[in-house]
């Protein structure tokens, strides 16, 4: 599918000027110094034979099988093969050549890989790059640049490292060379093949601001409901606490139904000795009550039987008082005055004649 591309018809691309008073800045001549040549040797980049091939006097970049376009500034910043599959992605996402990126833009990625690998301890993160980083043409007002057209920026908002970079690096597009590829058994794609004619064409993907104001309105409803959350563990918290105290109060409850229970069976147990004892006493009670009627009975009786002698001895008390007493009439009495001790039966009459 072709590349989307906010172009105005008959105009430059990323600029409003008119095509033909515009001036396309592409390909020289490779001017390669021997202090170039030093640096790559201090460097490390020539011990292997054929690593680099350096052009001769071609005024456009036509790279052998197996070699890359490269240029000496990509190289001194960093830049190797085989190509970091977080290059290759970016290439890929915003349609753009390796040769159309500056130094600096170079440097920009490699100094993210390494904080995400190094300081991070992760894979680079996409999502993060589009965070602090966004694309922009390298272009004036009257000049497009094919070769470098391509500036990647820090965004304005964003704090990153505060790195000094120069402006401009002057004649870099200038010193460019071939690279030999190289692959690893991991790699499962390549960049685009080269073209050094390509026209850039900003793309959609080069602004990421759509895609962050949703992650930072995915991030906003994160951190609410992160609060919500939070909240609801701080509620739980409480009402756990809540719980275990009325716990703890429901098994003191326990304890005091238990020992009321307890002192209930004691109570009644109490109760029932005490009204025991409260009816053996009121049988003891009874028994003694009727003794006591049985003895007042019978010394009801003796009485009457005691005031039935008298009367009977009375009158002869008092003929003994008249006439001398006889020995055999005394003895006489005294024998049957002891009989008359006995109860006789109710209503019986009592006489001296019985005695007799």
């Amino acid at each position: 599918m072709p590349p989307r591309t906010k172009l105005i018809k008959h105009t430059t691309p990323g600029t409003n000027t008119p095509m033909d008073k515009v001036e396309i800045f592409g390909w020289e001549r490779s001017k390669i110094s021997n202090q170039d040549q030093k640096t790559l040797k201090k460097l490390g980049m020539l011990k292997k034979q054929d690593s680099l091939i350096f052009p001769g006097d071609e005024s456009f970049s036509r790279p052998p099988i197996g070699y890359r376009v490269t240029f000496i500034d990509h190289l001194i910043r960093g830049l190797s093969t085989p190509i970091h599959e977080f290059l290759r992605g970016l290439l890929f996402v915003y349609g753009i050549q390796l040769h159309q990126l500056t130094p600096n833009s170079i440097l920009h990625i490699l100094i993210f890989i390494t904080l995400c690998e190094c300081f991070l301890g992760t894979h680079p993160h996409w999502s993060l790059w589009k965070r602090i980083f966004y694309l922009r043409r390298n272009n004036s007002r009257n000049i497009v640049y094919n070769v470098g057209g391509v500036c990647i920026c820090v965004r304005p908002e964003v704090d990153y490292f505060d790195v000094k970079f120069p402006d401009s690096v002057q004649g870099w597009h200038r010193r460019w060379l071939y690279i030999q590829e190289e692959y690893v058994n991991s790699q499962e794609y390549d960049i685009a093949p080269f073209d050094g004619a390509a026209e850039i064409l900003r793309r959609r993907s080069w602004d990421a601001e759509p895609v962050m104001k949703h992650l930072i309105k995915l991030g906003t409803q994160f951190i609410g409901f992160r609060d919500e959350a939070d909240d609801l563990r701080e509620a739980l918290r409480r009402a756990e606490k809540c719980a275990d105290a009325l716990a703890a109060k429901l098994e003191q409850s326990e304890k005091a139904r238990e020992k009321a229970e307890q002192d209930a069976v004691v109570v009644g147990d109490l109760r029932q000795r005490l009204h025991n004892a409260e009816s053996a006493l009121s049988d003891k009670v009874s028994q003694q009550i009727a003794v006591v009627d049985v003895c007042s009975s019978k010394l009801k009786r003796r009485i009457k039987n005691i005031d039935k002698i008298n009367d009977a001895v009375t009158p002869i008390a008092e003929k003994m008082i008249d006439e001398p007493l006889r020995v055999d009439d005394a003895f006489f009495h005294e024998y049957h005055y002891a009989d008359a001790l006995d109860a006789p039966a109710e209503g019986e009459k009592v006489t001296i004649d019985s005695f007799l």
